[in-house]
């Protein structure tokens, strides 16, 4: 009969359903010397639950921190700042605006040439943007006959459900 429990208490430990209680008795029985040849399998498993339980742990736990240096962060956050105030105040990219009266001859001479260049390329963009304006035409024409030409397959379509051929 004691037989007969320990595998009905297997079954239900198998399934997670035993108690603490139960639990404790298949492991004094798979403690045991004598054990059914069928549940010979069992034994190692309880007998390593077994030893496990008498486990401790005996490494000390430091319970401080380890203390980082924020000392570090402060001084990056301080040089970010200086550096952000030397620019600020004393701006290396900031250049004096000057008049067209106040260049050189050959300054004035050399502005001039670029507001030429500048504005034969102006012209030559233009004449560019004129030609993009007709191809996008084109190509609204072209969605617009793909719009009509799926309304029209739309159409078809309704046809064949109402005409069988």
């Amino acid at each position: 009969m004691v037989l007969d429990e320990i595998k009905i208490l297997l079954e239900k430990y198998d399934n997670g359903e035993t108690t603490l209680l139960e639990e404790q008795q298949l492991k004094d029985y798979f403690s045991q010397e004598t054990v059914a040849p069928e549940l010979e399998v069992y034994q190692p498993l309880f007998a390593y639950f077994s030893q496990s339980q008498k486990e401790q742990f005996t490494k000390d736990v430091p319970l401080k921190p380890e203390k980082t240096f924020t000392m570090y962060k402060w001084i990056s956050v301080a040089a970010i700042a200086v550096l952000m105030f030397g620019i600020t105040i004393f701006n290396p990219f900031e250049r004096a605006e000057r008049t067209y009266a106040q260049l050189t001859e050959q300054e004035k001479m050399d502005y001039d040439n670029a507001m030429l260049a500048f504005n034969l390329l102006s012209s030559n963009f233009k004449k560019g943007t004129d030609n993009m304006s007709a191809m996008t035409k084109v190509s609204e024409k072209l969605n617009e006959g793909q719009r009509k030409l799926a309304l029209l397959s739309e159409f078809d379509n309704a046809t064949d459900r109402v005409f069988k051929y």
